[in-house]
This record gives C-alpha cells, sequence and structure tokens, in this order.
C-alpha cells in the first residue's frame, strides 16, 4: 500500500510539473542582459562626453593647403560644422534613446558650437564681400532648430551645410570665387562675438550666489538674469566651454588668412593674447560634477572662473575690433596720401616757377618786394641758384635805371642855372 501510495504521489507531481511550468529561473538572464546593457550605456556615455581636441592634428596640413585668402576661415566654419556631425556618438543634442537621452553636458556643449558657428556663417558674406549664394545656402542650413530629430533632422541641415561650405572653399581655391576679407565684416564678426560672451558671461556670474563674489568682474549685478538653479549649472558651464572651443578654432583660421595685415596693424599681441585666454578656458575638469562654492571655500566655483575667462575674452575682443576697424582702414590710406602728396608736390613747384616768371617779368620790383615774393613761394625761405641770379639781374637794372634818372636831374640843373645867367644881358639890351 505505500509503495502505491508514493507512486501515485510521484504521478501526481509529474502531471501538476507538466501543466504548470516552473518559470523562476528566467529573471537571471534578463537581470544579467541589462546589467550588461546598462554597463555599455555608462562607457558610451564617458566616452561620447569627451570634448574634441582644442587643436586638431591636421591643422599643419590645412594651414599648408590654404593658398587663397578666405579658405582658412571657411574651412575653420565647415571643421566646426563636421566636428558636431563626426565626433563619437555624432550629434546628440536630439537624441531620443539612450544613451544619448541621459547625457546633458555634451549636448550643452555641443549648443555652444552650434551657437558660434551661426554667427560666423551670418558674418561670411560680409567679410567675403562678394555675392556668394553658397555661404547664404549654408547661413540658411544652420539656422534651423537645434532639437529637431524629424526630417529634416539637424543632422540633415549640418551636412548640407558642410556640403556647401565645401563647394564655395573649392571655388576659391579653384579661382571661381573671390573672398575679399573686408576689415568693417571682421570688425562686424568680433563685436558679435564679444556681445555673445558678455550674454554668456551674465548667464555664468547669474549662478554665483553671493553679489560680493561678482566684484572683480566687470558687470552690472541689477542687469544680471535670475539666478541659475542648482540642476542646470552644469548645462550653462558646457555650453559657455562650447563656445570658447568654437571661437578658439575660428580665430586661428582667421588669423592665418589675415596673418600680415595683423602683423602690420599691430594687433598680433592681442590676438595671442585672446586665443591664450580661450585655451584656458578648456583646462582639464577634474571634479565629477561642476560645483558653485565660494571664495576659497572647500568646493571651488566653476561656473565663476569660467565667467571670469569669458569676460576677458569679451574685452579682448571688443579691443580687437576696434583696432581692426581702425588699423585696416588706415593700412589703405598710405597709397592715396602718397598720390596727393605727389599732386600736392607737383602744384608746389609749378607756383613757384610761375612766381619767379612773375619777378623776372617786373624789372622794377623793388628789392624788398622780390624777396617778399620769394619768401612767400618759398615757405622754408630756401632759395635756388637759378632765383639768385635772377634777383642779381632785377637789382642791377634797377640800378641803371636809378644812374639814368640821376643823369637827367643833373642836365636839367645846368640848363637851369644857364638861363638864369643869361636873363641880366637880355635886360641890358632892353
Amino acid at each position: 500500500m505505500a509503495s502505491k501510495r508514493r507512486a501515485a504521489e510521484r504521478r501526481r507531481r509529474s502531471k501538476e510539473t507538466l501543466e504548470r511550468p516552473q518559470y523562476g529561473w528566467i529573471w537571471k538572464p534578463l537581470l544579467a542582459v541589462l546589467v550588461i546593457a546598462l554597463v555599455v550605456a555608462l562607457g558610451l556615455g564617458v566616452w561620447w562626453s569627451r570634448t574634441p581636441a582644442l587643436k586638431p592634428v591636421s591643422d599643419d596640413a590645412v594651414a599648408a593647403s590654404d593658398t587663397a585668402p578666405g579658405m582658412a576661415v571657411v574651412g575653420g566654419l565647415s571643421g566646426l560644422v563636421g566636428t558636431l556631425l563626426d565626433k563619437p556618438g555624432g550629434y546628440l543634442h536630439n537624441d531620443l534613446a539612450p544613451p544619448g537621452v541621459w547625457l546633458d553636458n555634451m549636448p550643452a556643449w555641443e549648443l555652444g558650437v552650434l551657437g558660434q558657428a551661426r554667427w560666423m556663417s551670418q558674418s561670411l558674406p560680409t567679410m567675403a564681400g562678394s555675392d556668394a549664394s553658397a555661404l547664404d545656402a549654408a547661413r540658411t542650413a544652420l539656422e534651423g532648430d537645434a532639437d529637431d530629430w524629424f526630417y529634416p533632422s539637424t543632422e540633415r541641415r549640418l551636412e548640407q551645410a558642410r556640403v556647401a561650405l565645401d563647394g564655395y572653399r573649392q571655388a576659391v581655391a579653384g579661382g571661381q570665387a573671390a573672398f575679399a576679407t573686408d576689415a568693417q565684416g571682421l570688425a562686424a564678426w568680433l563685436n558679435g562675438v564679444s556681445r555673445g560672451l558678455d550674454d554668456m558671461g551674465r548667464r555664468l556670474s547669474a549662478s554665483v550666489g553671493s553679489p560680493e563674489a561678482l566684484a572683480g568682474l566687470d558687470l552690472d549685478t541689477e542687469g544680471l538674469p535670475t539666478e541659475t538653479p542648482w540642476y542646470r549649472l552644469d548645462n550653462v558651464f558646457f555650453e559657455a566651454r562650447g563656445q570658447t572651443w568654437a571661437l578658439y578654432r575660428l580665430l586661428e583660421a582667421v588669423r592665418r588668412d589675415q596673418a600680415e595685415r595683423i602683423e602690420a596693424a599691430g594687433l598680433t599681441m592681442r590676438w595671442e593674447a585672446l586665443l591664450a585666454e580661450l585655451e584656458l578656458s578648456q583646462r582639464r575638469l577634474w571634479s565629477p560634477v561642476i560645483l558653485n562654492g565660494s571664495g576659497f571655500g572647500l568646493f571651488a566655483n566653476h561656473s565663476l572662473v569660467m565667467a571670469h575667462h569669458v569676460l576677458r575674452a569679451r574685452d579682448l575682443s571688443r579691443e580687437l575690433a576696434e583696432g581692426v576697424a581702425t588699423q585696416f582702414d588706415a593700412l589703405e590710406v598710405p597709397a592715396a596720401d602718397d598720390d596727393a602728396r605727389q599732386e600736392s608736390g607737383a602744384e608746389t613747384v609749378a607756383a613757384e616757377n610761375e612766381t619767379v616768371r612773375e619777378v623776372a617779368a617786373e624789372p622794377e620790383a623793388s628789392e624788398g618786394e622780390v624777396k617778399a615774393t620769394r619768401d612767400a613761394a618759398n615757405g622754408d625761405g630756401d632759395v635756388t641758384a637759378e632765383e639768385v641770379v635772377e634777383e642779381e639781374g632785377v637789382e642791377e637794372e634797377g640800378v641803371e635805371e636809378e644812374g639814368v634818372e640821376e643823369v637827367g636831374v643833373e642836365t636839367e640843373e645846368n640848363d637851369a642855372v644857364g638861363e638864369a645867367l643869361s636873363m641880366p644881358e637880355a635886360d641890358d639890351e632892353r
């Protein structure tokens, strides 16, 4: 009986197992897949959050290939757009899937780079000084919404802008297009850069809770925007890093294009000072998070340090804009001044010759009048040998005329005396 009961129990258990299988084991592989996915996403997030190098390795090769004016500037702008597309992870600001959707530092950095690229694309037609439809196409493509993910996406517009810029660069290299690099256009671009940096400095300074900490900065504390929330401090910070990174690249390109004119205008030291200030803003960030400390406390204030570099770059940009507007215009004036000076010299020589002829044609002029006329013609009092000979001839003629007049006077006096002596004889006869 006992054996029968055990056999019946085994049959019942096997039947229940077949009808209701146990799935408790399946959560283990699912958990393993989830952990692996999180580790991969974390690794990709760290890799994608690394900013590109400030000085690319290909700078020397690019500088050697930039033989025509304008190629370096257009190539620098095309390089910014290419960086947004080709860096690890591509363009992340409009991502909707992980790990891009979890990141905020790199998307903010991309927004800063895109802002500088947009301003340069708006200034390029003025700087080029010629009709360039390719530059207008690039500007239109860059002005789209940075968050578009549906067709046409931001990546597609960035690719269109890069193609247009590369095409224009090839046209400049082949001589089909001219890039004059107008000084006024360059000054306008630098003025726009200074205004953008001023706005960014205000946004960075708004994260500082204590107004006393802003005493060293050239800012109107009453005109600051509302205080930045703590969870957006890193976004503003990395957007500023993106702007300064892109501005460094563009300034290097402009310097390659205008090296001779910048050196001739005496702006080399200021230009290098601006590049050095921007390079300081790209130093390695050792803290895993953006801190908002105060003074010399335990925690640093990364926003305040970045605001210092940004506002210093703003001041240097203003000085460069003023120098470009004045010095570059002054460099174009000497040629016209030389022509005017030559024309003025020719007119002066002609006036002197005319004066000498007038003196020679008036022999009765006195010595004082001749000297006064000579001094008026030659403002510095210098007299040539020919003028001296002519003046001596005039003086000799005057002396001869005076001698003739004296002889005439003596003859008249003798006649009068003769008449007076003959008058008594006439009276005797009467």
